[in-house]
């Protein structure tokens, strides 16, 4: 038989929030109540990533393509500032895995940077030539060494 949570996640997640607010812990799906949870950290990490590699993707292409600069690759990088201070002010134990997360978005975004350019790999440096504090700088604009 299909638990409810299986055929109906809305229904199930407003069935378990009812149980756990009445204090009926006994009858709520404890197995799949935790696995919704840790499903939803991975989610915050990958919001960190997703959101670093498009701001690295566009620091990428200002530094290396300063001749295509324009205002679209200026507003991304804006908002993408914005949106990571955001999240990691609603998410502040994320800050503990910047390093390893910086390390994961840079690789995917030199990908992507490379992809659209057309520049080589080597092109690019192989580690993150931007510390977290340039990343986050509204005055950091990386110029093309």
């Amino acid at each position: 038989m299909t638990s409810l949570y299986e055929q109906d996640f809305y229904a199930w997640s407003n069935e378990q929030v009812s149980l756990l607010r009445a204090g009926k812990l006994g009858e709520a799906d404890i197995a799949n109540i935790i696995e919704e949870i840790e499903s939803m950290g991975r989610s915050e990490r990958r919001e960190l990533v997703n959101r670093l590699v498009v701001l690295l993707l566009h620091l990428l292409k200002w530094r290396f393509q300063p001749a295509l600069r324009g205002n679209s690759w200026r507003l991304s990088i804006k908002e993408q500032r914005i949106r990571l201070a955001s999240h990691l002010a609603d998410n502040p134990s994320l800050k503990s895995k910047l390093d390893e997360a910086i390390l994961q978005a840079y690789r995917l975004a030199a990908i992507e940077a490379e992809r659209e350019t057309g520049l080589s790999e080597s092109s690019f440096p192989s580690d993150c030539p931007f510390s977290f504090e340039q990343l986050m700088d509204d005055s950091f604009w990386p110029a093309q060494e």
